[in-house]
């Protein structure tokens, strides 16, 4: 592959906490190494649209601080065709831009491997950016912990209305397919029940150990939710309940998109900038179809179709079995 001399960066699928600090280090390393940046607007939709243009460094100051995405994101239904692929890759050889930074979840790579696989003169590196911290290839992705911290706060707040009123509070969050949010939310939380899409959990059993709450006096309690729970949809969950405990007044909370926003923690802006830095270098050694990830505080090189075909990423056993041991 030749030396790369101009980078694409984008941002793609759901937005994530940590994004900006990310495209910030990913500008200003390509800088300092002399390269050129073009920030793509809207993620693959900008490269079919030719939503583009130069970034300089001025162009992600005072930006470390902000939620979302600079470069906006969006889901680009038509970048899966043959023919939508090939205007993109047309656009951005007409700006020159020979390698891309990609940042987003496993979509976002899916679309990056199949778009390098077809035009290989174009260099890929993905940064895993999603709050479900569910990709292979990197103990922490881009905005977990932000919006973890997000649901803490949001839940401590709850706790506090439902001690005063001795009520049962039902907390959706978010998680389709991973618990992560979840599980550390709710151990941090002090939840008395965790419900995940990795582990069922009868009914019967979470209606037991409610009513062992309420023998033991408890004056509330907090059940999360992540939303791909195979319990069924929390209302309906929370109504089940209802008919089998009348101690608590039941409510139901979700938490919904604002576990999305907000500024970045300490640790996603540092992670973004690790990413960053680190995706920028890796194309400058000729690396391509790779994702940079951080494993034991290390970044790590994993090939893109590694990390999509690993769907077996388990979230810890200690902290699933400390969630009966300290609810008691």
């Amino acid at each position: 592959m030749s030396k790369i001399s101009k980078i694409g960066v984008l941002t793609s699928g759901g937005d994530a906490p940590g994004m900006n600090p990310c495209i910030r280090a990913v500008v200003r390393t390509a800088i300092f190494n002399g390269l050129e940046v073009v920030g793509i607007k809207q993620g693959y939709k900008g490269m079919i649209e030719n939503d583009m243009y130069e970034m300089g460094t001025r162009s992600v100051s005072n930006i470390l601080n902000l939620g979302g995405t600079i470069l906006k994101t969006a889901r680009c239904l038509p970048f899966r065709t043959d023919e939508g692929m090939e205007t993109a890759y047309q656009n951005i050889k007409a700006k020159g831009i020979d390698g891309l930074v990609v940042i987003g979840g496993d979509g976002t790579f899916t679309g990056a491997l199949r778009f390098s696989q077809k035009y290989p003169d174009i260099a890929v590196i993905g940064v895993p950016g999603t709050i479900d911290n569910d990709l292979y290839g990197s103990t922490y992705t881009l905005g977990f912990d932000t919006a973890t911290n997000t649901v803490i706060e949001a839940i401590d707040k709850i706790r506090d209305t439902a001690d005063s009123h001795d009520r049962l509070f039902f907390v959706e969050v978010m998680g389709r397919d991973s618990g992560a949010i979840a599980l550390r939310a709710g151990i941090s939380c002090g939840a008395e029940a965790i419900l995940l899409p990795e582990k069922s959990t009868a009914l019967a059993d979470l209606i037991d150990h409610l009513k062992n709450g309420a023998t033991n006096k408890k004056s509330s309690s907090i059940v999360i939710v992540a939303e791909g729970d195979k319990t069924g949809g929390i209302y309906d969950l929370a109504k089940a309940v209802q008919n089998e405990i009348t101690h608590y007044d039941i409510k139901v909370t979700v938490l919904g998109h604002l576990q999305r926003g907000g500024a970045p923690s300490s640790f996603d802006r540092v992670l973004g900038s690790r990413l960053g830095f680190a995706a920028v270098n890796a194309l400058i050694a000729g690396q391509s179809q790779k994702m940079v990830g951080l494993e034991a505080n290390h970044i790590k090189l994993t090939p893109l179709d590694e990390a999509l075909s690993h769907h077996d990423f388990k979230l810890e056993s200690d902290l699933l079995q400390m969630v009966e041991v300290l609810s008691i």
